[in-house]
C-alpha cells in the first residue's frame, strides 16, 4: 500500500484516525502497531513475518545489552544479525551472480523478493541497538512500543530514518491536538500533491527518453531534458513522501526529523548532501564516519573515511554496479571539494557555484537512474552532443514540457513557501478568511490528486526498491 493510492487515502487513513481517536491513550501503540503490520502486509503478506522476526530479535538484543552482562558479545551478535538479514535479502542475488561470473560456479539461490523498506527499518533497528550499547538510551521493555517504533507505517517504507531516541518519549506519551492535526494535514496534502502532480508527470517525461535511448542514441537536447525531468521526479517523489510521512506523524502526535531542505539551491556538493536525505546522511555520519575517525586523523584518513561512507551509501541504495559507481562519484567529489576545490569555489560568483552544483548533481542522477553501465556511458556521451545537439524528438519535448519543468524548478526553491507564509501573515488578522484559504487549497489539492490517480495508472515510487 502506498500513500498516493485511493485505498490508502479513502479507506485506510480515515479508519486509522478514527480508531486512534476513539480508543484510550494506553491502546494507541497497540492500534498503530497492528495497523502498521496491516499496512505493510497489504502488498507483501509473507514479508511481514520477516519484519516481525527482526522486531523480536532486536527487542531481545536490546534487553540483553541493557543487562550489561557480556554487552559486547550481544552487541556484536545484534549487528551481525541485522547486517546478515540485509545482505541475504538485498544483496545475495547480486553477490552470487558476480561469483558465477568470476569463478564459473553455478550456485543455486531461490528467487527472493526484496522486502519493502528493509533498508530503512534495519537501519532504525541498528541505531537503537547502537544507542543502547552506548548507554544513550535505556532498552525498551515494552514489546508493543518497540514494535510500533520499527513498524510505524508513516515512515516504514521510505523513511525518514528515525532514531529511537528522537521519539522514545512520544512512544510513551503523546498528545493529539487540533493544531497538530491541521499542520499535519497541510504537510501531508502538500507532499501528496508534490508526488502525484509533479513527480509522476516528470517521470513520464524521463521514461519516454529512456525508451528512446533503448532504441539507439539520443540528441543532447533530449538527454538534457530527460535528466532535468528525473531531477524533478526524484526530488518531488522522495521529498513528497517524506512530507507525507512527517504530516501523518504530526497528526498522530509524533515529530519526525526533517529529511529535505531545498537541496537544489545548493552551491556545492557538500552543501547538497547537507540538504538531501538528511536522516540518511546523519545516520552514516554518526554511526560510520565518526567511529572511523572522521576528520580527526589527518587529510588522508579523512579522505579514506569519506570514500568508505560513500561506497556504503551507494550500495545501500541497491545491489547494482551503478549505485556503487554513484557512491564512488559523490565520494570523490566531496574529497575534491574538501581538499582542493573549496578555495576556488569560494571566489566564484554565487550563480556559477549554483550551476556547478546542479551540473554535477545532474550527472550523478544519470549514474543513479540508468542501471546498465553501457547505457550510462551512452547517456553521458549523448549529453556531449556526439549524436547531435537537437532533433525532432528533443524539440517536441522542449516545446511540450519546458513550462512544466520551469515551474517545477521554481517549486524546488523556498520561494513558494515564503510567499504563502507572507500571505498567511497578512491574513492573520482575519482568521476566518485564512481558514477558508487553507481549506480551499487542501480541497483543491485532494481533488486534483484524486482525478490524477483515477485517470492515470502511472504512479511509481522510486524508493520502493531501496
Amino acid at each position: 500500500m502506498v500513500f498516493s493510492s485511493l485505498i490508502f487515502l479513502f479507506y485506510f487513513l480515515p479508519a486509522t484516525f478514527f480508531l486512534h481517536l476513539i480508543l484510550p491513550a494506553r491502546c494507541r501503540n497497540f492500534v498503530l502497531f497492528a495497523l502498521s503490520l496491516l499496512f505493510y502486509s497489504w502488498g507483501e503478506p509473507v514479508c511481514v513475518v520477516l519484519m516481525l522476526a527482526s522486531i523480536t530479535a532486536n527487542y531481545a538484543f536490546g534487553l540483553l545489552i541493557g543487562r550489561r552482562r557480556w554487552p559486547r558479545f550481544f552487541f556484536a551478535a545484534a549487528i551481525i544479525f541485522n547486517l546478515a538479514l540485509l545482505i541475504f535479502f538485498k544483496y545475495a542475488g547480486f553477490l552470487t551472480e558476480n561469483l558465477r561470473l568470476l569463478t564459473g560456479m553455478q550456485p543455486v539461490l531461490p528467487e527472493l523478493p526484496l522486502p519493502l523498506g528493509i533498508s530503512f527499518y534495519t537501519f532504525q533497528a541498528m541505531s537503537y541497538i547502537i544507542d543502547v550499547f552506548r548507554g544513550t538510551v535505556p532498552p525498551q521493555k515494552n514489546f508493543i512500543a518497540f514494535g510500533t517504533y520499527i513498524a510505524l507505517f508513516p515512515q516504514l517504507i521510505a523513511g525518514p530514518i528515525v532514531r529511537y531516541r528522537d521519539i522514545a518519549l512520544q512512544l510513551k506519551q503523546r498528545s493529539l491536538s487540533a493544531c497538530g492535526l491541521s499542520a499535519g494535514t497541510m504537510l501531508f496534502c502538500c507532499g501528496l500533491a508534490k508526488k502525484v502532480l509533479l513527480a509522476n508527470s516528470a517521470g513520464l517525461i524521463f521514461d519516454g527518453v529512456l525508451r528512446e535511448l533503448s532504441g539507439g542514441p539520443v540528441s543532447a537536447l533530449s538527454a538534457f531534458l530527460g535528466i532535468a525531468a528525473f531531477t524533478v521526479q526524484i526530488y518531488f517523489d522522495f521529498s513528497g513522501y517524506s512530507d507525507m510521512a512527517s504530516g501523518l506523524g504530526r497528526m498522530l502526535g509524533f515529530s519526525f526529523p526533517r529529511n529535505f531542505n531545498y537541496p537544489y539551491i545548493s552551491q556545492s556538493i557538500t552543501e547538497f548532501w547537507r540538504r538531501w536525505h538528511m536522516t540518511l546522511s546523519s545516520f552514516f555520519r554518526e554511526y560510520v564516519y565518526i567511529p572511523l575517525g572522521g576528520n580527526r586523523r589527518g587529510p588522508a584518513r579523512q579522505a579514506a573515511n569519506l570514500l568508505i561512507v560513500w561506497l556504503l551509501t551507494g550500495i545501500w541504495h541497491g545491489a547494482s554496479y551503478n549505485f556503487l559507481l554513484w557512491g564512488l562519484y559523490f565520494g570523490l567529489l566531496l574529497i575534491l571539494e574538501k581538499h582542493l576545490l573549496a578555495p576556488v569555489l569560494s571566489r566564484l560568483p554565487k550563480v556559477l557555484r549554483h550551476l556547478y552544483a546542479l551540473l554535477l548533481i545532474g550527472l550523478g542522477w544519470v549514474i543513479f537512474s540508468v542501471e546498465q553501465l553501457p547505457q550510462i556511458w551512452l547517456y553521458l556521451t549523448a549529453l556531449t552532443g556526439r549524436f547531435g545537439f537537437a532533433d525532432s524528438t528533443g524539440l517536441y519535448l522542449l516545446h511540450s514540457h519546458l513550462p512544466f519543468l520551469l515551474l517545477s524548478a521554481l517549486g524546488a526553491t523556498p520561494l513558494p513557501a515564503r510567499l504563502f507564509s507572507r500571505l498567511c501573515g497578512r491574513l492573520k488578522a482575519h482568521p476566518g478568511l485564512l481558514s477558508c484559504l487553507k481549506s480551499g487549497l487542501l480541497l483543491c489539492a485532494l481533488f486534483l490528486v484524486t482525478a490524477s490517480l483515477v485517470a492515470s495508472s502511472f504512479n511509481p515510487f522510486l524508493y520502493f526498491r531501496f
